[in-house]
């Protein structure tokens, strides 16, 4: 009897940790929960959606991290006022990502900055090929929505399948899951 009970949970734990595992295996498609984030909010968002989609979980790093000086928006000489002002800022990231061509859907992640995605998210979207790819925006904002940002990153980036996003000021990971699947 002991014996088929310690079978019957091993086997509910070995159940439970492959579904909880990598939803991202399920009918072979992999997903990447890429982020942004210059104050850790996003940050928190882009975690509980990679453990709700099983997906890999990367921070999108400019190689110059943003100091409170730098993301000061009253400030117009701040650094992020200077590359949101100019729509070919690019700052450099750095790199990390390995086998960007294996996934199949990639959740992006970004603080809405000026009601747009920042600079540095372009830098992530122009350093990989992601065409034909699902991509999903998702974002943090003290005050905008993400219709323009979203649709801002549709216009620059044609040959990616947008998908709709959302936008996640404190979200709970049960609006997550409802959201992701």
């Amino acid at each position: 009897m002991k014996h088929i009970i310690l079978t019957i949970a091993a086997a509910a734990a070995v159940c439970l940790s492959a579904g909880a595992q990598n939803q991202q295996t399920m009918n072979g498609k992999k997903t990447l929960v890429a982020y942004f984030s210059a104050t850790g909010i996003t940050e928190r968002v882009a975690v509980m959606i990679a453990e709700t989609t099983g997906g890999d979980l990367y921070e999108i790093t400019p190689v110059q991290e943003y100091t409170a000086a730098d993301l000061d928006w009253t400030d117009k000489t701040s650094r992020s006022s200077m590359e949101m002002n100019d729509s070919k800022s690019r700052p450099a990231i750095k790199a990390g990502l390995k086998d960007a061509d294996s996934y199949d859907t990639i959740y992006i992640g970004f603080p809405i900055w000026w009601n747009l995605a920042p600079r540095v998210v372009n830098t992530f979207l122009d350093t990989y090929d992601f065409s034909g790819k699902t991509v999903i925006p998702f974002a943090t904002s003290g005050g905008s929505g993400i219709a323009n940002s979203a649709a801002q990153l549709k216009k620059e980036y044609p040959d990616l399948n947008w998908q709709g996003g959302k936008l996640l000021n404190g979200a709970s990971r049960n609006s997550i899951e409802a959201w992701v699947r």
